[in-house]
């Protein structure tokens, strides 16, 4: 008996999970509210007199808040698979603990008071009873928050999925719109034009990558000088050229043993990719084993090498702005697939897709990661 109530007694004392409940909750809201804001700004491109800017804006907004709420989905998921199992596990302990409640309210006839000991055995038991019924009570309270959070956290979910799922409609909707601003764009100024005869030349010729940058400059022509671009300040601390997380360093070798100088980003399917700063296109297109390339100039003698893109924009010779897309990662983004799984998260099946960045300046490698900022420098 004394075990019993040493037991229950320890029970009474685990925490309740409101704090973590009303922090996923307040997660959700601010998830919801930024695919809230994006909606708005994705009518509001309609009429935007810079209109890639603008969708640019919106996909990246909708990305943001989606991932957001995908994230507080996948907490609500594993909480609400802990507080259940939990539950399931004291079963047992539940049935003793109703057993319990229900014999001492079951009677009312004061001789189920009496000790067979007599007045002494009576009072001990009456103590040990009194001890005894509030932590039954706290007991109870517990359970009773258990189940209050479960449903909580099952409402939030039904809620983020709704959320979800319509949110994924409108991002593919800004993309579509991109993609038509994009080809519609023609205000863009050129700093050469591209030789597609000596491009397919080089391209056959080469067999690595550092090749193929070292005779890009000899594929140009009617060549002008624009104002000079620059980096000053910059380095180190410009944006990565799309959302997602760092799966491979530079140097570090793939499943395959192979090194390379750049580094891998994990993305979402369908991820729009902007330049990190002002720079001329150099070279848009499929290049060896990399699939779609776009290679940037955002200073003389530096290249950023972008690859494993599905859909490009642009052409080279073009100058562009800091910000403006360059194109799409692939992947399904079907309302069916491993998107709206809550469970999966960080650079697993959700974030299927990856991005190959190199930096070469005067034709150097460089580590990216000396060039960009990422969530280890926040």
């Amino acid at each position: 008996m004394r075990f019993a109530l040493a037991a229950l007694m320890m029970m009474a004392m685990v925490p309740d999970g409101a704090m973590a409940r009303s922090e996923i909750a307040a997660q959700a809201r601010e998830a919801a509210v930024a695919l809230e804001e994006a909606s708005l700004s994705l009518d509001a491109a309609d009429g935007a007199r810079d209109r890639v800017r603008a969708l640019t804006q919106t996909i990246q907004a909708f990305e943001t808040g989606l991932t957001a709420m995908r994230e507080g989905l996948r907490q609500a998921a594993i909480n609400e698979a802990q507080l259940s199992a939990r539950l399931q596990s004291r079963d047992e302990e539940v049935a003793q603990l109703f057993g319990a409640l229900q014999s001492i309210g079951s009677d009312t006839s004061p001789v189920v008071l009496l000790h067979p000991e007599g007045p002494m055995g009576t009072a001990r038991a009456g103590m040990l009873l009194a001890e005894l019924t509030p932590a039954l009570n706290r007991q109870a309270d517990q359970l009773r928050r258990d189940l209050e959070e479960v449903q909580t956290l099952r409402a939030l979910q039904v809620d983020a999925a709704i959320r979800m799922k319509t949110g994924l409609t409108e991002i593919q909707a800004a993309r579509t719109a991109l993609n038509q601003a994009m080809a519609d764009r023609t205000d863009l100024p050129m700093r050469f034009t591209a030789d597609p005869v000596r491009t397919a030349i080089l391209i056959a010729s080469s067999e690595t990558l550092e090749g193929f940058a070292s005779g890009l400059s000899e594929i140009a022509t009617d060549a002008i000088e624009p104002a000079p671009l620059t980096l000053q300040g910059q380095i180190g601390a410009l944006p990565l050229p799309v959302q997602g997380v760092i799966l491979r360093r530079a140097g570090e070798a793939d499943a395959a043993g192979v090194k390379r100088p750049g580094v891998i980003v994990a993305t979402l399917p369908q991820a729009i990719v902007i330049t990190p700063t002002a720079a001329t296109i150099r070279y848009t297109g499929p290049l060896l084993d990399f699939g779609n390339v776009v290679i940037l100039e955002p200073r003389a003698n530096t290249l950023f090498v972008l690859a494993g893109l599905e859909t490009v924009y642009g052409e080279a010779g073009q100058v562009i702005a800091g910000g403006t897309p360059i194109g799409l990662m692939g992947g399904d983004v079907s309302e069916s697939g491993d998107t709206l799984s809550p469970l999966r998260e960080g650079s697993g099946p959700e974030r299927s897709e990856t991005l190959y960045i190199e930096v070469r300046d005067n034709t150097t490698s460089q580590d990216p990661l000396d060039w960009f900022r990422t969530d280890k420098d926040e």
